[in-house]
């Protein structure tokens, strides 16, 4: 017996619930929390303990065990051990007694004892107590209680006053709750859901586990936190067992506690049940039909029975998903080699897919045969085919396993193909085992190289780690000029992504270009120059689209290395970067369904990601959330680097979702490009948090992050300012942050650049910023005419979002400058733009302020306010509220001499001497 004690982290993810559970108290004094074991019923039971406990009730808590079951009466002996001694002077002798035996003797039912007297007593401790104010009866575990103390409990509560409220929670796999009797049929069921993948980033961060990975853990464990849990704490102990850590696409290891939390989630259900759910497992696509034909007749009642314990869903067509990723594997690592082997053999007769047959009868035996190699060999073509090229790895190694010993070569291929088919699916692990087994054989230095580069190919982002792998794959090139040129070229992207460095990148690509060009490798050439044409876009060269051309008049009729390096691509990105948007989305439209046959799950994201920017671009926000959805489930799904996924949903959630979640979005984006060195996305994650802050009001902060997205740049050597458009949002925020003289600089400087490469868009977000200026200055008028015509130019330009933000900060200087009607005017224009965009956060920023809010029209201390910049108006403020300069210096990030200055400003403009008076006018107001 263990009665409920001890701290444990806040809940997380669980606020609504504990808010929906509070209510049922609240209108029923019941309530009874339901859900697989590991699910946070326990966490959100504490929470609310600890909230009753904060209002000074009186809180009883029990936790009975397994074994409590069986003892009788032992969840009352526990119960009654935890009441303060003051209650009990109230009870007779006899009811003293009673409980005094209780509480000595709880292993065996009791001859003699008072059980009426033992029953008073308890009512009369719950009446005392009740007395004193209200008192909440926690149960966790309920469905551990035994029988003789749910007997005494429920006539207890049916004596006692409606303060005395019950709260249980129980693991409940479906049926009729076995704590119902306590509680009353009419008792509020509220099921604990699974967290979605934020809250389990957030639980992992807590702990200090790797929240890179969360969408990857939260698919293993289907949001059961205390699974989560388990599988981050053995992500950890498998990347301190190795150099490098964790790599995002690595199969999570169901071991040690997040075995044993699988089993538990598992061990719910009968054997044959569990026999049943292990076919499932094996299977590729399991069906309802497919497990009948493979033997398990009673599938149907056996699904219902895991199905209730929430561990499988079964659709209408028959298809069993699995509710937690990790349960299938946990099974097939649980069951012996002749149940698998047998369960295999059951399915490879049942399947309807020869591939999939073929896949059966290999795992199936354990001894090699050529005849079977041969035949999975050619399962794993059809796979290449199909653009299937993770199962066509999968295939591929099966097959070299059971590839006769006498037939080395044979096998050495085999090899070799799946390693390459795992570098294009982004299959690290797969690559990593291949190229493991290529290594160790006899294999020509062409095989060597073709395995390393399958690796580096399947790595996504993290290249920062493969310089060992770069530099062997080098010297067995040596003396094939293809061969070279394929190791130098992916040299160039690293030097980009990893390094930062698009010189020597650009250096690199055309070093590969000789190479391959020698090698009549024509693909590989244009490779080459689409890397050069890349860094010379970012680096302002004027030659860039010239190269480009070049790269686009080679005949490339199948690109090996991906589309997303491919010449054809890079002209998509340019017409982006050119705000030739609808030139742009009509050729996406014509790659995605191209790369979705090729099998490549980096394709398939890089066409989705310009797909999200276009609409953005558009202003369509809905469509541009729909693609960076569909993006970050890719990511999940492939286990690619999760760093670019995570950039590209805080984007669409920044235009056209929450701001909130856009940051949180933004913050593990750069969390996983910092870890994997990738500083192209690192750039992106902080500029879209820079912008968050930025609309968000925290101006500090946004200088602040846009000014490291200034650093990394310059370390970049990026010149073409409409890659990644941070310029004006930077200018901006200083401007708001009252550094007018750094934004103005920084304006020119970008001006002359945008200027000299036409970048006509880039302009007009600096003259946004300008005019933001040129208020703070009190050249009004200046402001406002320069402020109108860059919104012209913005919708010339089709770019909806960026002209209804001008209209926004058009708004806000006219109102500053108490132009009423002018104001309303671009404030709803701005408003229905946003709506039209599906831009729901900045529509919220664009609503009409009530009269009494800072910076509107009505009051006296407002409208002198209105005389204030943004970044004034907060430290006024806050000034008002009592905060010292040190204090405000802090809040808004900024120095005390800062604050002393703009303090000054600030009784000068208001024409007051002292806080007091400042604080009196606010009031006024």
């Amino acid at each position: 017996m263990v009665v409920a004690t001890g701290n444990a982290d806040t809940t997380v993810g669980h606020g609504e619930l504990i808010k929906a559970v509070d209510r049922a108290l609240t209108t029923h004094g019941r309530a009874l929390l339901t859900g697989p074991a590991g699910s946070g019923k326990t966490e959100v039971l504490r929470a609310l303990t600890e909230a009753a406990a904060l209002r000074h009730e009186t809180v009883l808590q029990l936790a009975p065990g397994a074994a409590d079951r069986w003892i009788p009466e032992a969840a009352a002996a526990a119960l009654l051990a935890s009441v303060p001694a003051a209650a009990l002077e109230c009870l007779s002798g006899p009811q003293r007694t009673a409980i005094a035996l209780l509480r000595r003797e709880t292993d065996a039912p009791r001859v003699g004892r008072d059980h009426v007297a033992l029953r008073l007593a308890v009512v009369e401790v719950l009446r005392t107590l009740a007395a004193r104010g209200p008192v909440l009866l926690a149960l966790d575990n309920a469905q551990w209680l035994d029988a003789e103390s749910t007997d005494l409990l429920r006539f207890a509560l049916g004596l006692t006053p409606p303060r005395v409220r019950v709260l249980a929670a129980e693991c409940v796999q479906g049926g009729t709750p076995l704590s119902e009797p306590l509680c009353g049929p009419d008792t509020p069921q509220i099921r604990v859901p699974p967290l979605g993948t934020d809250e389990i980033a957030e639980l992992l961060m807590r702990r200090g586990l790797p929240a890179r990975l969360a969408g990857r853990i939260h698919q293993a464990s289907g949001g059961n936190p205390r699974l989560a849990l388990a599988l981050g704490r053995s992500v950890a102990e498998a990347a301190g067992s190795r150099d490098g850590g964790a790599h995002h696409a690595d199969p999570l290891p169901v071991s040690g506690q997040a075995r044993e939390v699988a089993r538990r989630l598992l061990g719910v259900v009968p054997v044959q049940a569990r026999r049943t759910l292990l076919y499932a497992a094996l299977a590729a696509r399991p069906t309802t039909a497919l497990l009948r034909r493979a033997g398990r007749l009673a599938a149907e009642a056996e699904l219902a029975v895991a199905e209730r314990a929430a561990l499988v869903t079964v659709e209408e067509d028959g298809t069993i998903r699995f509710m937690a990723g990790a349960l299938p594997t946990a099974l097939a690592a649980d069951a012996g080699w002749p149940e698998r082997a047998a369960g295999h053999a059951a399915l490879a007769t049942a399947v309807d897919d020869p591939v999939q047959a073929v896949r059966h009868r290999a795992l199936a035996v354990d001894a090699p045969d050529q005849a079977l190699a041969a035949e999975v060999t050619e399962a794993a073509a059809s796979c290449r085919r199909r653009g299937q090229r993770a199962l066509a790895a999968e295939l591929g190694l099966l097959a070299a396993d059971r590839t006769p010993y006498h037939l080395p070569g044979e096998e050495l291929a085999r090899l070799v193909a799946a390693a390459e088919d795992a570098g294009w699916a982004g299959r690290a692990d797969l690559a990593r085992r291949a190229t493991r087994a290529v290594l160790a054989r006899d294999a020509s230095p062409g095989d060597r190289v073709r395995a390393r580069l399958a690796v580096i190919d399947a790595a996504g982002q993290a290249l920062g780690a493969l310089d060992e792998t770069f530099a062997y794959a080098m010297a067995d090139a040596e003396g094939d000029p293809a061969l070279q040129a394929a190791v130098r070229l992916r040299t160039a992207w690293k030097h980009n992504l990893s390094d930062g460095d698009p010189v020597r990148s650009r250096d690199a690509a055309a070093e590969a270009g000789v190479l391959a060009r020698s090698g009549g490798d024509q693909v590989a050439e244009a490779m080459a120059l689409t890397v050069r044409a890349r860094m010379g876009r970012i680096l302002g060269d004027p030659d860039a689209e010239e190269i480009l051309a070049e790269a686009l008049a080679l005949p490339a009729p199948e690109v090996p290395l991906g589309m997303r390096n491919a010449p054809q691509y890079l002209a998509v990105r340019h017409a982006l970067f050119d705000d030739r948007n609808a030139d742009a989305r009509r050729q996406l439209l014509v790659l995605l369904p191209a790369v979705r046959r090729t099998g490549s799950a980096e394709d398939v994201f890089e066409v989705l990601r310009s797909l999200t920017e276009v609409e953005l671009r558009r202003g369509r926000c809905a469509a541009a959330t729909a693609h960076a959805r569909d993006a970050l489930e890719l990511t999940v799904e492939a286990g690619l680097s999760p760093g670019p996924a995570w950039y590209l949903a805080a984007l669409a959630e920044a235009m056209g979702g929450g701001f909130a979640r856009a940051a949180g979005y933004a913050r593990r984006g750069i969390q996983a490009s910092e870890e994997e060195h990738d500083q192209v996305f690192l750039s992106r994650g902080l500029y879209v948090l820079g912008l968050v802050e930025l609309a968000t009001g925290e101006a500090a902060k946004a200088v602040t992050t846009l000014r490291r997205v200034a650093e990394l740049e310059a370390a970049q050597q990026v010149v073409d300012p409409s890659i990644l458009r941070w310029h004006g949002e930077l200018a901006e925020a200083l401007v708001l942050a009252d550094v007018p003289e750094e934004a103005a600089d920084l304006q020119a400087r970008v001006r002359t650049t945008a200027l000299a490469l036409g970048r006509t868009s880039v302009i007009a977000a600096l003259d946004r910023a300008r005019g933001l200026c040129l208020s703070a200055q009190g050249d009004a008028d200046a402001a406002v005419a320069l402020l109108e015509d860059t919104a012209q130019r913005f919708e010339l330009l089709d770019l909806p979002l960026e002209r209804a933000r001008t209209l926004l900060a058009l708004a806000r200087v006219e109102r500053r400058r108490r132009r009423r009607a002018p104001a309303r005017a671009a404030l709803a224009a701005a408003a229905e733009a946003f709506a039209r965009a599906g831009a729901t956060p900045w529509a919220e920023l664009a609503r009409e302020p009530s009269p009494s809010s800072p910076g509107s029209e009505g009051g006296g201390g407002a409208r002198s306010l209105a005389a204030l910049t943004e970044a004034e108006t907060r430290l006024a403020v806050l000034v008002a509220q009592g905060a010292s300069n040190q204090e405000a210096a802090a809040k808004l990030f900024v120095s005390v001499k800062t604050v002393e200055a703009r303090l000054t400003r600030i009784y000068q403009k208001l024409d007051v001497r002292s806080r007091a008076q400042l604080a009196t006018m606010l009031r006024v107001g």
